[in-house]
């Protein structure tokens, strides 16, 4: 066998375990979302006798969605999720974009160099750090929880940060100086040339941020918690812990609410996902 037969051999061999072992995470990460699937339309005593089964000994049943629905008041904390979610989204992509620009443009100023530093720095510090002296302070000193505009603030101020890092890069490697200029030269103002030249061209990044934020908005539970007290502020997360109680649990409930709550974010990936690879490398490399 000569040294080429040897050489492609052992890249065949090499691609078929990269497959195998691609193949097995793909089954651990899915495997969680397949039971759910399964069990959904099964009765609290199918889904306890045996999970895995396709169809229950009482066999395929849709009860668990409405039930469900009717017992977290869904359409209520779906509206307060999508509210929360929405706005906390589109102020985080709208500031750190800006903030973004602001920073590469005029990296000569030391007052640019900190904030950005301050802001990498930042990302390292964990929430339960902070979460204590965070309710103390909003919730006993200044008195605004329980709204949803202090929520969707909290949420801007602890993304802004990785936003704003990767808006960063996508700008600084992609965004060519000369195009600014050019609008400058045209009658853009600085403004007009942000709207006009760099917003759109930042498409891939945007719907990357999009879906990391959303996904991560979406599905909180420890900031939303304490911050929301009343039920009628309630979101998802949340409103999933009326099917957990003290001495049983009705699993069929919270497999019903767990699917309704990853339909949205499912169906906002399927829109995005073809920009979701492009946005988080186009910041990467520097040409």
């Amino acid at each position: 066998m000569t040294e080429n037969e040897k050489a492609a051999r052992k890249k065949k061999i090499m691609k078929v375990i990269m497959w195998v072992v691609l193949l097995i995470l793909f089954i651990c990460f899915i495997a969680p979302f397949i039971l759910v699937v399964i069990n959904v339309f099964k009765t609290k005593a199918d889904i306890t006798s045996n999970p895995l089964s396709l169809i229950g000994k009482h066999g395929f049943t849709t009860k668990n969605f409405p039930e469900a629905m009717k017992k977290m008041n869904f359409w209520r904390v779906f509206t307060n999720s999508a509210i929360i979610t929405i706005c906390s989204t589109a102020l985080t992509i709208l500031v750190s974009s800006m903030a973004s620009f602001v920073i590469v443009r005029n990296q000569k100023w030391i007052a640019c160099a900190l904030l950005f530093s301050a802001m990498v720095a930042s990302m390292v510090i964990p929430f339960q750090v902070l979460m204590v002296p965070l309710v103390s302070v909003y919730g006993g000193t200044l008195g605004v929880l329980n709204h949803r505009l202090t929520l969707i603030l909290m949420h801007t101020g602890f993304s802004v940060s990785m936003a704003t890092f990767m808006f960063h890069g996508a700008i600084h490697t992609n965004i060519p100086l000369e195009l600014e200029e050019a609008a400058l030269i045209d009658g853009c103002t600085r403004w007009q040339t942000y709207w006009k030249i760099v917003f759109p061209l930042l498409k891939p990044t945007i719907a990357t941020v999009a879906i990391i934020d959303a996904m991560a908005f979406w599905n909180d539970y420890l900031l939303p918690s304490l911050v929301l007290t009343k039920k009628e502020l309630y979101t998802i997360p949340i409103a999933t812990q009326a099917f957990y109680g003290t001495y049983s649990t009705d699993i069929g409930l919270v497999m019903a609410a767990l699917l309704l709550a990853m339909l949205p974010i499912l169906i906002l990936y399927v829109f995005l996902q073809r920009y979701i690879v492009e946005g988080v490398t186009s910041g990467a490399v520097k040409g």
